[in-house]
């Protein structure tokens, strides 16, 4: 990356740029470059706030020396990650003291790709940027969705979309969901009438199928529940293409081929239905059209035997899992997953799993898939103007739904390909890498290379990035403070994510960038669209200017005139009281009755709540009889101490139009979706012979691209292999550490071969978040292989989500 500069603000600046340049410094030189100015603080100090090195958030105390972050540790008051930091949590000071870290506006001088910036001040950024912008929206008339957006997740990603939605207009915004969970959240939410969570503590049976918890995130249940298996109280059962690190801890582990569990479920559900294994009172109770779902799983003849031929995995194999998941209901759960669509029947087979764990009765009990309960906070309320020439987002037709959200491939596709209904012009990126995020990366950066402006907002100099017209440098999550979050679960809890040091260099939190952009964009836009919105030309001729400007929410930065810090406070103290705000700014997360709750039991064991506190079952149940304060619901108190068997076959009213559980989809019948879970053959992608099918994962080491320039997590993981059946490894002549050439239809890789009988032949495995490109980031330069340069952009027909797990790749020695 290379950085342009006049003669006088180069000497100005030398110092701090000989650090972003990438010159080697010793870990004081970058420590003393990068000490904050902490006025009116105590040589020593310590910090409660949340961790953002993954999306857990796990509760942090940070201990401060000299203006230094020093040391990471847990906060034990924290019930969602009660007293554990995983190494990424560790390796967050990193993130603050990343000799790579972006210290200063950028604007693009060179070619767009080329790395060539030239470093600017804030004003001269947002001056650039409002040029380009009145420019584009003067041509376009004022449609303000020809600027698209994207975000990654975070607590402060709705700061960002606030600006970019409600106020500046677009329609045409896109996160992580289309690439991520979305079908698992729509399957599990349309179906029982919400995502839920799997309660491993409590469980006596989970079916792990395709999660990878013991390696791709390492949270307290995570823990909790390898010490309950083999034997000790918890029966688990891996289904995978791999044997891995989670598989180890198994009871049972079942190595299943690629894009086949779909079949497998339904075979499941085949042998519960056909020996009557089911919880006949909770179906009874709680299932709407139960009748409908047996017959079409019984007529199409979803046998063992016929799942065994699809999926690999013995027909014995799948009876015994059914019976035995049966026999520990209801503290059953077939894990929901918290990762990527894997084929094009991904939102049927996240139906089909939902359907099978509720046929045992785990659902809203202890031991099951539990729904839990939040904390209520303040809203703050947006003044949101209407611009009558914004028009919808592009690519609502690509799928039956196209949620708020969109589908970053097909959105990316038609952009690329010129296939919108109208120009989009310019991209707005914030917390997100698309380039390496996103599969076909050649398609994203001819995507990119059309636009006429791209803002980047973020911490390090991603692939992305350097992509930009404009990068704008946001501090680090230790260097800010964040919207207050409130945590649903068992124990529901408000976590608060407190500054701990000033940010460093010219580096700032999204609110003041949001709040300088707006401040230099308002008014100039403001012209734009009394030129072109003819309802708001008419309007003025009756009503005074700057009055109609202020009161219809054309003030861009009205949700920006208070801090972060006031604007938690609001929001907390609204609902919560002044006694406990204090309580949430000292320890950094709050519960009711917490002091009077909150016990170490020992070394590494904490009580948050009392057991009869604890909120296993919140969905009401028919016989109203009390009164949930923090839900508004009445309902029938559920003790955590009764047996789960007794209380699973209440009837409860499920949130869903029928107010239970949904075995047939009418509105998607009316979409051209099968209304219930089905096995296509033709949405199989089958192996030809001399090819493999790619799949990929997550790593607990790194988390996806955020952390791959994190020297201390790079110790742990340099690179990443890829994995090959080791006898399919021989007939290629590829032996451990050989580098090989994985080509697609869209891309070709080349990564070190990991031979393993681990993996089911005709499949290729290697884990996300390696491969960057960008030089600006030292360490992570061309370290292993990025997966999505050779995942496929193709989209599954229901939400449009980004299929992972079907690509067609060669594999070849080099």
């Amino acid at each position: 990356m290379e950085i342009q500069l006049s003669r006088r603000r180069f000497l100005q600046n030398s110092v701090v740029l000989s650090v972003f340049g990438g010159v080697t410094l010793s870990g004081p030189e970058v420590l003393a470059l990068g000490k904050s100015v902490n006025k009116d603080k105590p040589a020593s100090y310590s910090v409660p706030t949340l961790c953002e090195m993954c999306v857990n958030k796990c509760g942090v105390i940070a201990d401060v020396e000299d203006g230094i972050v020093k040391k990471l540790n847990p906060n034990p008051m924290f019930p969602k990650s009660r007293n554990m930091l995983c190494a990424r949590g560790v390796a967050g000071i990193h993130a603050l003291y990343d000799p790579d870290r972006l210290k200063t506006p950028l604007i693009r001088v060179g070619e767009r790709g080329d790395g060539k910036y030239m470093k600017a001040t804030w004003d001269e950024a947002f001056e650039y940027i409002k040029n380009k912008m009145v420019k584009i929206l003067d041509e376009e008339k004022d449609n303000r969705s020809c600027i698209g957006y994207c975000a990654g997740e975070g607590l402060a990603e709705h700061t960002f979309k606030t600006f970019m939605a409600d106020k500046f207009g677009s329609a045409n915004y896109l996160n992580h969901g289309s690439l991520c969970l979305q079908t698992t959240t729509a399957g599990y939410g349309l179906t029982l009438g919400a995502y839920g969570q799997a309660d491993l503590e409590n469980a006596k049976y989970i079916i792990m199928a395709g999660a990878n918890r013991a390696e791709a995130i390492v949270t307290p249940d995570t823990l909790d529940l390898f010490k309950r298996t083999r034997g000790r109280g918890a029966k688990l059962v891996t289904v995978d293409p791999r044997f891995t690190n989670t598989a180890m801890h198994a009871d049972l582990h079942v190595a299943i081929k690629p894009g086949t569990d779909l079949a497998f479920v339904l075979a499941l559900t085949y042998v519960v239905l056909t020996e009557q294994l089911y919880n006949k009172e909770y179906v009874k109770n709680n299932f709407n059209d139960f009748s409908k779902y047996q017959q079409h799983i019984l007529d199409n003849q979803y046998t063992p035997e016929w799942a065994e031929k699809i999926s690999g995995v013995s027909a014995d194999t799948i009876r015994t899992i059914a019976r035995d998941f049966m026999a520990a209901a209801p503290q059953a759960i077939y894990y929901q997953g918290r990762r990527s669509t894997w084929g094009k029947n991904d939102f049927q087979l996240r139906r089909a799993m939902a359907l099978f764990s509720a046929l045992g009765g785990g659902v809203d009990v202890k031991g099951g898939i539990v729904f839990g309960d939040k904390l209520p906070l303040a809203k703050h309320e947006i003044n949101a103007p209407l611009y009558a020439n914004a028009e919808s987002r592009i690519e609502s037709d690509a799928a039956a739904i196209i949620g708020a959200s969109g589908s970053w491939v097909a959105w990316r596709n038609m952009v690329e390909a010129g296939q919108s209904p109208y120009p989009i012009r310019g991209m707005f990126v914030y917390k997100q890498n698309p380039m390496l995020s996103v599969p076909d990366s050649g398609r994203t950066k001819r995507m990119l290379e059309k636009m006429d402006l791209i803002v980047v907002i973020d911490t390090m100099p991603s692939d992305t990035a350097l992509m930009a017209d404009v990068i704008l440098p946001e501090c680090s999550y230790l260097e800010r403070e964040d919207p207050i979050r409130t945590f649903a679960g068992i124990e529901p809890a408000i976590g608060l994510r407190k500054k701990v040091i000033e940010p460093m260099y010219d580096s700032k939190p999204v609110i003041e960038i949001m709040r300088g952009l707006s401040k230099k964009l308002s008014k100039p836009l403001w012209e734009i669209t009394k030129k072109y919105d003819e309802d708001v030309q008419d309007e003025l001729l009756d009503e005074d200017e700057s009055t109609y400007y202020q009161e219809n929410g054309f003030d861009l930065t009205e949700p920006y005139l208070h801090s972060q810090e006031e604007l938690n406070h609001h929001a907390f103290v609204a609902k919560h009281g002044e006694g406990a705000w204090k309580m949430l700014r000292e320890k950094g997360v709050y519960y009711p009755e917490m002091e009077a709750s909150f016990k170490k039991i020992n070394n590494n064991s904490y009580q948050y709540y009392p057991d009869d506190k604890k909120v296993y079952s919140v969905l009401p149940i028919e016989e109203k009889t009390d009164f949930n304060m923090l839900t508004n619901d009445f309902y029938k108190h559920c003790d955590p101490c009764d047996n789960p068997a007794d209380i699973a076959p209440w009837k409860r009213t499920f949130k869903t139009p029928s107010k239970k559980i949904e075995c047939y989809l009418t509105n998607m019948a009316r979409k051209g979706v099968d209304p219930m879970p089905t096995w296509k053959q033709d949405e199989y992608v089958k192996v030809p012979v001399g090819k493999f099918k790619f799949i990929t994962g997550r790593h607990a080491i790194q988390t996806q691209n955020a952390t791959q320039n994190n020297v201390m997590l790079l110790d742990l993981m340099r690179e990443n292999y890829a994995w090959i059946n080791d006898a399919e490894a021989k007939k290629l002549g590829i032996e451990h550490g050989d580098m090989i050439e994985i080509s697609s239809s869209v891309g070709t890789v080349r990564i070190k071969a990991y031979p393993t009988p681990k993996i089911v032949p005709e499949s290729i495995f290697y884990v996300h978040g390696f491969g960057a490109k960008s030089d600006g980031q030292t360490f992570a330069h061309r370290n292993g292989a990025s997966d999505n340069e050779i995942i496929e952009g193709v989209i599954e027909p229901v939400y449009g989500s980004a299929i992972m797990h079907q690509t067609l790749v060669t594999v070849k020695k080099v």
